[in-house]
Formats: C-alpha cells, structure tokens, sequence
C-alpha cells in the first residue's frame, strides 16, 4: 500500500501546478480590463498630438494669393449698394483692360454699341498718338442720379494712372494731379447692370478724393 501513496501524492502535486501554469498562460490573449494596464496604451497618444503640431502652418499657405496686385481698383465707397454701380465694379476691369492694351474687342463684345463708340474713338486716339497707359490705376465712385429714360448716372473720379503718357512729349495726355471725373451712364438688361454711354462730367469735382493707387 505504501508504494502508491507517494506517486499518487507526487500526481496531485503535479496537476495543481499545470493548473497554475495554464491560467497564466491564457490571461494574455484575453482582453485587458479597464483598470489594468492601461499605462501602455495611453502611452501611444502622445505620439498622434505631436503629428498634428504640423496643421496650424497650412493655413499661412493659403494667405499668398490674396498678395496678388490688381490692374484698376474700383471703390464703390457709400454707393456700394446701389445696382447700377455694382454692375460698374464688376466691368469696369474689362473696360480697363481695352484701354490698357489698346484693343476695342472685348467692348464690342460685351458692351452696348453706344459705350463701344465712345471708347473706341479714345482708344484709336491713344494708337495714332502713341500714347501707353501702365496699371494699376483707381476709380472711385463720388454720386448717382437716376435719369428719365431709365438708366442710372454714375460719377467718378478716375486717378491719374489711369490716364494715357505721352511717351514722345514725356507728359500725360490729360494732366489731372487730382484725379479726372469720369460718368457713366449704367442701363439695366438681361444679364445685368452694363455702361451705356459716356456722359459729361460737368460739375464733378475730384480735389479731395483719395485714390488707392
């Protein structure tokens, strides 16, 4: 009887440590619970903040194209609301941009036949003459006044960029220190608010207009 005693002893002794061994075993591929070992995975999230230390320096990116410089500046001022002088704002570059280069197309184009008549004569001017004009220049909005046939007077003061120089006499072809009135008459058509016509400028006075260029 003695010699099954010990072996069976040592057997029991053996299973409890299989036991043991075994729960050890299986505790790593179970999911760890909330209040344990946490330390090792919030030590990852530094890392994450640390990439997005890099976001804050793509918006100065964005800035540079608002640098770029514009051929004519129009500034509408107090009348900024009013129709007619939006629609003056908004084709004033193209008008601009005929008298720069000295080709009447884009007025035949896109504007009324009275307005291309009156531009295109100071533009062959300008070609017979040899006169250039180099932007940017500036046209600020001074007074409105409606007419009886519908259409809206716009007065402005263009500055004295925007004038023709006169290579050959090393002069400008109108000097005007203090600016040069200018009117428009706007006319409401399908597409919108468009210049009409050349109006005389009489009585517009630009002495205390700021230009900003």
């Amino acid at each position: 009887m003695r010699r099954f005693t010990l072996p069976t002893a040592l057997l029991a002794g053996a299973l409890v440590l299989t036991a043991c061994g075994g729960s050890d075993g299986n505790d790593g591929g179970r999911p760890v619970p909330v209040g344990g070992d946490s330390g090792t995975t919030t030590s990852n999230t530094p890392t994450t903040s640390t990439s997005s230390s890099t976001e804050p320096s793509e918006p100065a990116t964005s800035t540079k194209p608002t640098t770029a410089k514009k051929d004519i500046y129009v500034v509408a001022g107090n009348f900024g609301a009013n129709p007619a002088v939006q629609g003056l704002v908004a084709k004033y570059p193209l008008y601009f941009d005929a008298l720069v280069k000295k080709d009447d197309t884009v007025l035949k184009k896109s504007f009324p036949s009275f307005f291309y008549a009156d531009v295109s004569e100071v533009i062959v001017d300008a070609k017979r003459n040899g006169w250039v004009m180099r932007p940017p220049g500036s046209v600020v909005v001074v007074g409105t006044q409606g007419q009886s046939d519908g259409t809206v007077r716009v007065k402005t003061c263009r500055s004295q960029t925007t004038q023709y120089w006169d290579p050959k006499a090393k002069k400008w072809a109108e000097v005007a220190p203090k600016g040069a009135p200018e009117v428009i008459d706007m006319i409401k058509t399908g597409v919108g608010w468009l210049p009409y016509r050349l109006a005389p400028s009489t009585g517009v006075n630009c002495a205390s207009v700021h230009y900003p260029a």
